[in-house]
Formats: structure tokens, sequence, C-alpha cells
């Protein structure tokens, strides 16, 4: 999985793409991680318009983004699930707790 970022006035986005499983989760949050110390956003976008595969590993992630942006009292939400990886955020139940914008 690659992490690509942009930043601009205070929102960053990630861009997450490629496969998001268990092998490459732990390598992803670390730059994930990195990357919000480094601009240290009010909001943080997580695109997963270029995901093509997720895993349980995926929503464990979304879960941390949340609540290290929580933490810096910013928040944070996912945009354009597609196919395979949106079925497993439906699954989930994510929707509860974090907000989940589709195109569909």
């Amino acid at each position: 999985m690659k992490v690509l970022s942009a930043y601009n006035k205070g929102c960053l986005r990630l861009t997450l793409e490629g496969e998001l499983d268990h092998h490459s989760a732990k390598s992803g949050m670390k730059t994930i991680e990195n990357l919000i110390d480094e601009y240290l956003p009010r909001d943080c976008i997580i695109d997963l318009s270029k995901l093509s595969f997720m895993d349980s590993s995926g929503i464990a992630v979304i879960l941390r983004i949340h609540k290290r942006m929580n933490d810096m009292f910013g928040k944070a939400w996912v945009e354009n699930p597609e196919g395979q990886p949106l079925r497993v955020l439906d699954a989930s139940g994510i929707d509860r707790v974090i907000s989940v914008f589709s195109k569909t």
C-alpha cells in the first residue's frame, strides 16, 4: 500500500493506494502517524478511492487515525470507498464511529 498525502489550510488528505492488509497496515500506519505529526492538521480525510482491497486491518488503521485526530481535538472522515473496501466498511458498521462518504 502507498500513502499519498496533500495538506492545505489545516486539512490533511491521505489517499491510500493498493491493498491494505495485515502485511501493509503496520508500515502504512507509521507513515500516516509521521504525516500527522508533521502537519498537525485540524481535519484528516482518509481517501479510499485508489484502494483495491482492504481487510480488518484497514478498519484498525481507520480507527487509529480517528482516535489520533480526536486526541488532537481534530476530526477525521473517510471518503470515496468503492468495491470490496466499501463492502468491508459496510459490514463493520464503522460508520457509527466515523463518517463515511461514498459516491454510491
